[in-house]
């Protein structure tokens, strides 16, 4: 009786560690958003006349790069990676207002749960053809988004 105790645990166990453990469900859990590490500036700053070592032939803004009033310039809607991401100083960090949840359109403007920031627009991405699951993933023609996965029915 004991054996068969230890072994239902063991499955269980099992069952636990492969839905919740595994790197596939990772993706599920982990439900920040898609954004690159760095920004690749679309027009690099290059103002000789600049007092700021910071700003002279700057191409990379790194993910939430300090900024101030002082050094603002650094993200004041400056345009990256090819327009895909639009940066702004929002409170003290750069952030995209193009994908953040936290400020999508423009700095304190929040998504709701379980929304996510596409194109600067809060998304349902639970059942949006066109970001199903997470922004621009489309499903196929004829195929429906549902519970975050094409096709899911």
């Amino acid at each position: 009786m004991a054996t068969n105790s230890l072994l239902k645990f063991a499955a269980i166990l099992s069952l636990f560690t492969i839905l919740f453990i595994s790197p596939s469900s990772q993706n599920l859990l982990n439900d920040e958003d898609d954004e690159a590490l760095e920004y690749v500036l679309d027009t690099p700053f290059s103002n000789a006349r600049s007092r700021s070592r910071f700003l002279a032939d700057k191409t990379v803004v790194k993910k939430g790069t300090t900024c101030s009033q002082s050094n603002k310039q650094v993200c004041d809607g400056v345009s990256a990676n090819n327009g895909t991401s639009l940066l702004y100083c929002c409170k003290t960090h750069c952030r995209n207002v193009l994908g953040d949840r936290n400020n999508c359109g423009q700095c304190g403007t929040k998504c709701p749960f379980p929304q996510r920031c596409c194109g600067g627009k809060c998304t349902d991405v639970e059942s949006n053809d066109l970001n199903c699951g997470k922004c621009n993933k489309k499903c196929a023609a004829g195929v429906q988004c549902e519970n975050r996965i094409c096709g899911y029915a």
